[in-house]
């Protein structure tokens, strides 16, 4: 062997970005492998190579206890890496492991209790080269292998584009990342997408699996990310950290619904991602194959949250229980089925979206639930609905939650008439009360985008719907449960958009 063989060794672990020294000790493998098929080999021995290129092959002699202790040590790190191997890819390991297989860690045996001896064979040379040149390509593939399994691996939930190969067993799909070939099983599909050979998609990297033919990356068009990454694309603001999504909740290929918030002064959130005559979220649709979104302006406020939350339906009031995480939402009457969804599913990703228990009730249902709790007993007149007793300038009754052992809320004209009661002077809730108004909501809309009905998925254009009119800000809250107007007299009772 010469130094240019060496050289061209270390060339080649360049070219194909591995780590150095990895071919060299493959060589050396290779060398002491095909040592090992020649007639009369020692079980111990080791291949050294110098700079020059020239190899000496030493057989190594031991006490015979040291032999036993070294040999059964080697053998149980090979049952531990076989069991490893077996938990990675879930395949069952059949390989029968010998001794002369064994790597043995020669720094446990002391110096003096070692004899080498040379026993390079004559004519080594032709045998040697071409068992090293199978070793060194099993090497490179093994490497290979590993340099792609970790730079997958650290790509998990990240969004890959990639081409459509085929339909595999149970309709998976192969699609091709360029470097490896990744697999979009059947429960990682939107229902209703048709996935045609030669087409473009992009999908979340779920997971990534080490095997023995290289790492399978596994792929999913249902993930929420994919939604966030998607609109990171499209929505430069978002990319520039001027607004942000604060949640996804999606039913895949059906609806989704995102909470976004501006951390810039004069950016609206809303805004920014449906973009010029809806060109940016139509973008995001039609990537979704026509599924619609809903973008919300998230707020820290539970209740304006809930409310803007089950849009396009307009809500009349929200009562919270910071204890339970439960909500209640009082709607207009035909608001009520636009407020659920069809099969619960605008209620459902209200509810996922804000993390809030979400009860939807109409006005009619909710006034007959506080008749009933008010005439369940005590003394006439008595209210049991657990709401502040005072009347707003507007006519309408406060919807803050009355304070424990009052009958009016933490609101300080409110107060007041709880003060008075106590004295035992006669209080007329009926009186208007100054200054106990609903506040007027800030402004910020929701948008909804859908794909035009009467053209294919994918491909035709959205329809994304001016912002709403702003609803009502809800007054001061009190202990217990809170309730938020979310709409004056006069618009309740238009129709919705």
């Amino acid at each position: 062997m010469s130094r240019e063989i060496i050289e061209a060794v270390r060339e080649l672990e360049r070219d194909k970005n591995l780590e150095s020294g990895i071919l060299v000790d493959a060589l050396r493998d290779g060398l002491l492998a095909a040592y090992k098929k020649t007639s009369g080999a020692y079980r111990h021995a080791v291949v050294e190579i110098d700079d020059a290129g020239d190899f000496r092959v030493y057989a190594i002699h031991m006490p015979q206890d040291i032999e036993v202790r070294l040999l059964d040590e080697a053998r149980e790190r090979a049952l531990d890496e076989l069991e490893r191997i077996e938990e990675e890819t879930g395949e069952k390991q059949h390989t029968l492991i010998t001794d002369d297989d064994l790597e043995i860690d020669w720094d446990q045996v002391p110096g003096d209790q070692m004899r080498r001896e040379d026993v390079t064979p004559e004519n080594f040379g032709r045998i040697a080269a071409q068992t090293a040149k199978q070793v060194i390509q099993q090497r490179i593939r093994e490497a290979e292998r590993q340099i792609m399994y970790e730079e997958y691996v650290d790509r998990v939930s990240e969004v890959v584009t990639g081409i459509v190969q085929q339909a595999g067993d149970r309709n998976n799909i192969l699609v091709d990342l360029g470097k490896v070939e990744a697999l979009l099983p059947r429960s990682e599909q939107v229902d209703g997408e048709r996935y045609e050979q030669g087409s473009r998609i992009k999908a979340v990297i779920t997971e990534v699996r080490s095997g023995t033919k290289g790492p399978q990356v596994i792929l999913s068009r249902r993930d929420p990310e994919l939604i966030k990454t998607l609109f990171e694309l499209e929505v430069p603001e978002i990319a520039d950290g001027l607004v942000e999504i604060r949640g996804v909740a999606r039913e895949p290929g059906y609806r989704s619904k995102i909470a976004v918030v501006s951390h810039a002064q004069g950016v609206d959130p809303v805004g920014a991602c449906v973009g010029p005559r809806g060109s940016r979220v139509r973008m995001v649709v039609s990537e979704l194959r026509g599924e619609k979104i809903d973008i919300i302006p998230w707020n820290t406020e539970p209740a304006r949250f809930l409310a803007k939350a089950l849009s396009p339906a307009r809500v009349r009031e929200v009562y919270i229980d910071d204890e339970t995480k439960e909500a209640t939402v009082i709607v207009p009457e035909d608001q009520l089925a636009l407020a659920i969804g069809k099969e619960g599913l605008n209620a459902r990703l209200a509810a996922r979206l804000t993390g809030w228990k979400v009860d939807i009730q109409s006005e009619a249902e909710f006034a007959a639930a506080e008749a009933e709790a008010a005439f369940a007993g005590g003394e006439a007149g008595e209210d049991f609905s657990g709401r502040c007793a005072a009347i707003l300038s507007n006519g309408k009754r406060c919807p803050n939650a009355s304070l424990p052992g009052t009958r009016f809320c933490g609101i300080p004209a409110h107060a007041a008439l709880a003060e008075r009661e106590a004295r035992g002077e006669t209080v007329e809730e009926a009186v208007p009360v100054a200054g106990a108004e609903a506040e007027e909501a800030e402004g910020g809309g929701e948008a909804t985008v859908e794909a035009a009905p009467e053209t294919a998925p994918g491909n035709g254009p959205a329809e994304v719907p001016s912002p709403e009119p702003a609803e009502a800000q809800s007054p001061p809250t009190a202990e217990g449960q809170v309730a938020a107007h979310a709409g004056t007299d006069e618009r309740d009772d238009q129709p919705s958009a």
